[in-house]
């Protein structure tokens, strides 16, 4: 079974996390080349997106009977479309949880 796709995947999590810990959250530090969190977070709604229109159109290949298409690749490719798609329902779900706490807040 082929695992590049996995590594790349768990690497590109990895740098994430990483890119993610260290950026400053202040917004001067946005003026001064720093990320923005809704381009950010678009971005890797836009990867998710891809991934599992990759893991639909291969998967749609192997039922059509493509033999450049093998079962093993399907499944890896579902597999990881469907871990990305997790990741962002608990970032979602970490966002709304701050959202409630910061409104439930006493001013």
């Amino acid at each position: 079974m082929d695992t590049r796709g996995i590594e790349q995947m768990l690497g590109e999590l990895r740098s994430t996390a990483q890119a993610a810990g260290s950026k400053p959250a202040a917004q001067g530090a946005q003026a001064a080349g720093g990320v923005d969190f809704a381009e950010v977070l678009q971005s890797a709604l836009k990867d998710v997106s891809a991934a599992q229109q990759e893991a639909r159109g291969m998967a749609k290949e192997f039922v059509a009977g493509d033999p450049n298409v093998n079962l093993q690749d399907v499944m890896v490719n579902l597999q990881k479309a469907n871990l990305s798609f997790q990741q962002m329902v608990q970032v979602r779900n970490r966002l709304v949880t701050a959202y409630q706490d910061i409104m439930n807040m006493p001013v």
